[in-house]
């Protein structure tokens, strides 16, 4: 075991040598204590010891004593005791409180390698499973983001990396994507998953009341305002701020937003005093940002400010393998909900599912089986794909759906899925797409794809 750092703790002073030197001999780095008193100091100051090796007996205070110091604040060590006396009561009062192993003095040179490599395997196996429970902790933090596509790996290993952090993170994909559900689940397994969450969407404000909502106002800042109005920022302050649809702030309230989050401190209105505030900021859009910025709707700077941490949320055409996942999901979900078992979907029925591009992603996709569990009603399932955002083909012909399209972001949807299709082949998606392959490339270089 080279390289495992092990803290002895040993009174008697020639004990103390002898074991010391034996313990480096094997390969042990030693930081050697001779009461119970300067272990705790040791261990507290040196986070590289995982092993604990510790006499019984040790003045006024016992190696048992320090074991339950070290079992109730969590020290991830692994620990032998020794007693002089060879009592069967020290050894299971030892075994109960915590420790890995036991040894009767005198003992013998191997009997000490063993017991220490058999706490050594012990402590690991335990952090192991701390490490375990914490994935299994996050992965249930983020239940509704279901999908085991490369692309939704990619979301949930982002999401793990930042979420212990105070970056700010822009979250870009279409409506229906579930990017409020990434927001929550960064909280949720984040420092701050104890302190609110507060999400608000930005175009669903009246721009009257909008720097209000957001910032908050004094008593008699606008007519209306009878008494003071916390904002959604203050409401927030040591959580997390989520601002769906950032696109829709105004000039104004960009600029209120940029000062924020270079310096932490808001202006409410009718104000003269700013606000120091601990939020961290998650924006969301399904828009693209840079197109934006690029027209001079959006502020630059703000930009740069919001995009310290991308995370795209993929459409659900681009993961169609996670579809039957989510199908199973929902009508989990809804049959729970509503308190009734859901019949299960014909195979046909089941094939139209799977092949249809769902314009309106995960969100619509949960509209429609939960429709289905309420109606039971597999034709009308099926009829309401025909209707819902005229987004199907009807033979050779595309049709506009009545709220228009995000061009750029539809063109970018169709180059991945003809490479997609084409499994990567430049030339065939090219020619899939209508498009000399010097215009196709220009179009891949044009969207970074």
């Amino acid at each position: 075991m080279d390289n495992v750092h092990i803290l002895l703790v040993e009174d008697d002073t020639a004990q103390n040598e002898l074991i010391a030197a034996m313990l480096s001999a094997e390969g042990f780095t030693v930081t050697a204590t001779f009461s119970v008193e300067e272990a705790i100091v040791a261990l507290k100051a040196d986070n590289r010891i995982s092993l604990i090796f510790s006499d019984w007996k040790l003045g006024q205070l016992s190696g048992l004593e320090l074991l339950e110091f070290t079992r109730k604040n969590n020290f991830p060590v692994g620990i032998v005791i020794a007693t002089a006396y060879g009592s069967i009561d020290h050894a299971a009062l030892a075994i109960e409180k915590g420790a890995d192993d036991y040894l009767a003095k005198p003992f013998q040179r191997q009997e000490l390698l063993l017991a220490l490599a058999k706490a050594n395997k012990a402590n690991q196996l335990r952090l192991t499973n701390q490490t375990l429970n914490s994935q299994l902790s996050q992965q249930d933090s983020m239940v509704d983001l279901i999908g085991s596509a490369p692309c939704m790996q990619k979301v949930f290993q982002r999401i793990e990396k930042v979420a212990s952090t105070n970056a700010t993170v822009l979250i870009s994909g279409e409506s229906g994507t579930g990017k409020e559900l990434a927001a929550r689940a960064l909280h949720k397994i984040s420092p701050r998953k104890n302190s609110p969450f507060i999400a608000i969407n930005c175009g669903a404000i009246p721009e009257s009341i909008a720097e209000a909502e957001l910032f908050g106002a004094k008593k008699g800042a606008f007519t209306g305002a009878n008494q003071d109005k916390l904002g959604k920022f203050a409401a927030a302050d040591g959580g997390t701020l989520f601002l769906d649809e950032v696109a829709e702030l105004s000039p104004q309230l960009q600029t209120k937003l940029l000062r924020f989050l270079q310096e932490g401190v808001i202006t409410p209105l009718g104000c003269h005093q700013e606000v120091a505030l601990d939020v961290r900021v998650i924006a969301a859009s399904h828009k693209q940002l840079l197109a934006q910025v690029e027209e001079g709707l959006f502020r630059e700077d703000l930009y740069y400010r919001l995009n310290v941490v991308p995370i795209h949320m993929p459409a659900l055409r681009e993961r169609s393998e996670d579809i039957g996942k989510l199908i199973h999901y929902f009508k989990d979900k809804f049959s729970q909900q509503y308190g009734g078992n859901i019949e299960p979907l014909s195979a046909h029925t089941l094939k139209q599912l799977l092949s249809y591009p769902w314009p309106g992603n995960v969100r619509q996709l949960s509209n429609c089986i939960e429709r289905y569990a309420l109606l039971g009603d597999e034709d009308e399932l099926l009829e309401s794909l025909t209707h819902e955002n005229g987004q199907l083909q009807q033979g050779d012909q595309y049709i506009l759906p009545s709220e228009g399209i995000d061009w750029h972001q539809f063109e970018r949807d169709i180059l991945l899925q003809s490479l997609k299709r084409c499994e990567n082949n430049k030339t065939a998606a090219a020619k899939l797409l209508g498009l000399s392959y010097k215009a196709f490339l220009y179009r891949l270089e044009k969207h970074q794809i």
